[in-house]
């Protein structure tokens, strides 16, 4: 984790207070908080999803790639500092080694959901309802995305389709 922050070591620092919210759920504010020190709470629709205190996390992200508000309130539980970036595009047009940090992240978090869902189908299987969790394991394994992500052409390789 310490690579991502010193890519990010000549960006804004932001503190927080214990109890401030870094990120609200429906805002939309286009930028993202990368984690120094401290300890936050993600919270969705009132239910806390996780704690996280990982130098590096990153928040925000979710909202940038789906280009809407953000899914979550992120909250400092503790005084808590972070790396701001205000133009996300921008800075991961500009650093395939950031934007490979957040796929990473986006990675596991998918992996660990993924075998939630199996571990879930496997101590329900021969309920009823288990046809919901097919569903999702369904929709997380083969749902399209809802546009196409094409790199920007300064960046594509020379020959590198980019249609």
């Amino acid at each position: 984790m310490s690579a991502i922050l010193e890519l990010l070591r000549d960006r804004e620092v932001r503190r927080f207070a214990p109890g401030e919210v870094v990120l609200e759920q429906g805002q939309a504010t286009g930028r993202l908080y990368f984690l120094i020190q401290g300890t936050v709470e993600v919270v969705k629709d009132d239910v806390r999803l996780a704690t996280s205190s990982q130098p590096g996390a990153v928040f925000g992200e979710m909202a940038m790639i789906l280009g809407g508000p953000h899914t979550a309130t992120v909250r400092a539980l503790e005084t808590s500092e972070f790396h701001l970036v205000e133009d996300p595009r921008a800075f991961f047009n500009g650093s395939p080694a950031a934007c490979m940090h957040v796929c990473e992240l986006l990675a596991r978090r998918i992996d660990a959901l993924n075998r939630y869902l199996v571990d879930v189908k496997h101590q329900y299987e021969g309920h009823d309802h288990i046809g919901m969790v097919d569903q999702i394991l369904e929709t997380l394994l083969h749902r399209p995305g809802r546009t196409v992500v094409r790199p920007d052409p300064s960046t594509a390789r020379q020959g590198e389709i980019t249609d």
